[in-house]
């Protein structure tokens, strides 16, 4: 069983430090109602749903925070932001209580967006507001014209 009693990353440099003294390859950020919820002890299984179709699936969904190697030594803060950022209307989605929390993994599978379903082997943190706003407006403040978070309730496609 795991507790909710997490430590909480305060700010997005503390995010960047805590990556880089982890390695970063097995950590994951979840948009959820937390631990206790997703890995309850009278679950079966640690699970999601599809939100289009709700067949389960064999795993949580979470995204990677793990830096691929064609960012090629750009900045680890700019590439955690983005990570949140792309997420971040999961929050608004998925109704109240709904927060980002980081946790170390193993992928057991793929969603039918593509996104790793994992097993989690340890809740590692919240990530606090601070972090959200902050990421925001690293993201933001690139300029481009093309780029926001993957909501589809914003897309429109044409008739």
């Amino acid at each position: 069983m795991f507790s909710e009693e997490l430590p909480t990353v305060a700010d997005l440099d503390e995010l960047t430090r805590f990556y880089r003294s982890d390695g970063g390859d097995d950590l994951y950020v979840r948009w959820s109602r937390g631990p206790g919820v997703d890995l309850a002890p009278e679950l079966a299984a640690q699970a999601s749903r599809d939100g289009l179709t709700g067949v389960e699936l064999p795993g949580l969904s979470a995204n990677s925070l793990r830096c691929e190697p064609w960012w090629r030594g750009r900045s680890t803060r700019l590439w955690l932001a983005r990570r949140l950022y792309d997420y971040q209307h999961l929050r608004a989605l998925r109704g109240p209580g709904v927060r980002p929390w980081l946790l170390r993994g193993r992928e057991v599978a793929r969603g039918p967006d593509n996104e790793p379903l994992v097993a989690c082997d340890e809740p590692l943190a919240w990530v606090a507001d601070e972090v959200l706003r902050e990421a925001r407006e690293l993201v933001d403040a690139q300029g481009s014209p093309e780029w926001g978070p993957m909501d589809r309730r914003t897309a429109h496609l044409p008739e």
